[in-house]
């Protein structure tokens, strides 16, 4: 529940600022005059008028002098008081700035138009003061050298080439970015990446703004169970055998189509929508793919692909930074990279701009016709933490699996852990009833997973706006 700031405690905040100038600094990229009561409201805006003509507070005898009102100095000012402060005048900013957002949004809820109250909601409960100083390089040399090994985010991709390339794996917080021509399987290494990091134990999120949810989690059934798309229709209730079997060892996996042309609010809104009703930390997201989607910007003309693509890609890394996830998404190369065997930034559709944003990219010299002989080769076109820009890797491709292998690994390590047959399954069940498992048990374990979100009605802007507000709220 948000706290109650009377006259007195905002006239408190203004005497301290006067007592300690370094407190006003602290707090300038969130002070506001209209947050403040009618009464003390001249003098607020005079304290912000008077700094930005002289770049120095005003002192007690010149806010009389003006306003009218006495602010006094406060005696004895401690550490104590000033941590108190920074915290309260947060709080303070963030309970009026978020009342006028939502008076303001009554009004625009009529028109129907969710956008504007999203923006205004957003940036109110967003509001918060710079306390990070950052990293002490001097402090602790292996302290923070371990945290960006162990725990700073490099995940591996399961691939060991590619995580030789990486220098261990792709780093959370970063936008990854595969591009390809149409056709040569964007969505399949996105696919087959993603299998890798639930293996791993991760949870994360497909997003797909081109396919149906219903194809895409068919072609990772396939990868996942070793069986082609056709004997899957054969046989489909032993492949949702399978399948129930191995979600017990792998994280939670949410595939969600999105129409083209959303925004990266819209897959914000969806990922907190996700979380709330699941209770499901995201690891990853896969976005297939980035030429879909728009800018959140409306200023933007969405037939300049060039600016477009730029503020796409930034917005997408933003997101990857601020839920700390591992963001990868897809881009199209152009006609001219077709017969090329080797890749620039002159390839990608666009151009420039989602190669400057984007921490990694990858060029896929895969076509059909490889992918017939089980052939797929990637190109390291950009990375910021290696010096693998130019190299090449050489994967593996079951055409009829869909899966993708690394050659260099041993076989039976790429693949899943387990694909048995139909009988090794009731084999497996029947041993476990032997050593005291009841039934009951068993037919536990061959229900459903439950782990899908519930159905999201159709106003799913305004019902993850007001969710986002209960729980930032909370807070």
């Amino acid at each position: 529940m948000l706290k109650e700031f009377n006259a007195e405690v905002q006239e408190l905040f203004l005497r301290m600022m006067i007592t300690n100038a370094e407190l006003f600094v602290r707090v300038t990229n969130i002070f506001n005059a209209e947050n403040f009561d009618r009464k003390l409201r001249p003098v607020a805006e005079f304290m912000r008028e008077h700094t930005d003509s002289y770049k120095v507070l005003p002192d007690s005898t010149q806010i009389k002098a003006t306003t009218g009102e006495i602010i006094n100095p406060v005696e004895d000012l401690n550490e104590g008081h000033y941590e108190w402060f920074m915290n309260e005048f947060e709080a303070f900013t963030k309970k009026q700035e978020l009342e006028r957002a939502i008076m303001k949004a009554a009004d625009l809820l009529e028109t129907g138009d969710f956008d504007p109250v999203e923006k205004l909601i957003k940036d109110a409960v967003q509001i918060s003061l710079q306390r990070d100083m950052g990293t002490d390089y001097f402090e602790d040399p292996a302290a923070r050298l371990n945290k960006y090994y162990n725990q700073g985010g490099q995940v591996s991709t399961g691939w060991s080439q590619m995580d030789r390339m990486l220098y261990g794996g792709m780093s959370r917080a970063e936008l990854n970015i595969f591009a390809g021509g149409s056709g040569s399987g964007k969505s399949l290494l996105m696919m087959n990446l993603a299998l890798n990091w639930l293996a791993q134990g991760l949870s994360g999120v497909y997003i797909t703004l081109e396919l149906s949810e219903e194809l895409t989690s068919l072609r990772t059934d396939a990868m996942k169970t070793g069986m082609s798309t056709k004997d899957i229709r054969k046989d489909i209730d032993n492949t949702a055998l399978k399948i129930r079997i191995a979600s017990k060892e792998m994280g939670s996996y949410q595939v969600k189509a999105l129409p083209a042309q959303s925004n990266v609010n819209d897959i914000r809104s969806y990922l907190k929508e996700v979380q709330i009703q699941t209770g499901i930390k995201i690891d990853f997201v896969m976005v297939d793919y980035l030429d879909l989607v728009m800018p959140v910007s409306i200023k933007v003309n969405p037939n300049d692909q060039f600016i477009k693509d730029k503020y796409v890609s930034e917005e997408l890394r933003n997101l990857a930074k601020e839920l700390d996830i591992l963001l990868v998404t897809a881009s199209q190369l152009n006609r001219s990279a077709v017969e090329e065997i080797e890749f620039d930034h002159s390839h990608i559709a666009g151009g420039i701009s989602k190669i400057n944003t984007a921490d990694n990219v990858f060029g896929i010299f895969t076509s059909r016709s490889m992918r017939e002989r089980g052939k797929y080769q990637l190109q390291c076109m950009k990375s910021r933490s290696s010096t693998g820009v130019g190299q090449k890797i050489d994967l593996e491709y079951d055409i009829n699996t869909m899966r993708i292998s690394d050659p260099d690994e041993d076989a039976t390590a790429l693949a899943d852990k387990s694909q048995p047959s139909a009988q090794d399954i009731m084999d497996k069940f029947k041993t476990t009833s032997q050593v005291g498992q009841t039934d009951r048990t068993v037919q536990e374990q061959l229900e459903p997973a439950t782990k899908t979100v519930k159905g999201v009605e159709t106003n799913t802007k305004l019902k993850s706006l007001l969710n986002s507000l209960q729980v930032n709220n909370k807070d």
